[in-house]
């Protein structure tokens, strides 16, 4: 499902130069429908991590495959419709603000050109799922930090995704909230989407036990 082989990953400097590798040497496999937290302190290289996974990101060395293709950057031709089978939730929502929670869940199916007829029930059941049923017409401001992370799971994972990662999608949440936001992850997880959580809360950890990758310096220290 997620393979990386020696990846290594540099961000440029701001002369425009090659900057020091924030990722050395990454191999480790993810096997398809798993759930694995990711775990390291700040600066560990969790997000970069991520954000090759979603394909925000390319190696700069190194084999990277991702739901059974590999990344190659002059096949970038074959990104966006990779990108479309993976779903991402960020700790900041990224939630368009001119739009309904209905409208934020459906941009998805729009964009990848569903008709209004066919998204409307889908939408309809996803926020169900994460309890924010009577909600569809709120604008993102006039939701709570949970309910706007809920609709950020809920788009996430509106299109059926293979892959979903989220980056400390609970930093921002109560314990209540992060434990509700966990249970609808590990749900996900069930019916078959292979699941990476980043995360800083030990107490996630523990009551919600499953394979760590822990990051030390832009490099893998424990697997299992």
């Amino acid at each position: 499902m997620v393979r990386f082989t020696a990846v290594g990953l540099r961000y440029p400097s701001p002369d425009g130069r090659a900057g020091p590798e924030a990722l050395s040497d990454l191999t480790f496999t993810l096997p398809e429908g798993s759930f694995t937290w990711l775990l390291g302190a700040s600066g560990a290289g969790k997000s970069s991590v991520l954000r090759l996974m979603h394909l925000a990101q390319l190696p700069t060395r190194g084999e990277l495959e991702v739901l059974d293709t590999l990344v190659r950057p002059e096949r970038r031709a074959a990104l966006p419709a990779l990108r479309r089978r993976i779903g991402v939730v960020f700790q900041d929502f990224r939630l368009l603000p001119y739009l309904s929670a209905f409208d934020n869940v459906a941009l998805p199916l729009r964009l990848a050109g569903r008709s209004e007829s066919s998204l409307r029930p889908d939408v309809t059941e996803m926020l169900r799922w994460v309890g924010l049923q009577g909600k569809e017409l709120s604008l993102p401001q006039q939701l709570s930090g949970g309910e706007q992370q809920r609709v950020a799971i809920a788009r996430a994972v509106v299109t059926r995704p293979a892959l979903l990662v989220a980056d400390e999608p609970t930093g921002n949440l109560d314990s209540l909230q992060a434990r509700r936001l966990l249970a609808l992850l590990t749900q996900m997880n069930r019916l078959g989407t292979t699941v990476v959580v980043a995360t800083h809360s030990e107490e996630l950890v523990a009551q919600f036990p499953a394979p760590a990758l822990v990051l030390d310096g832009g490099r893998v220290v424990h697997h299992g």
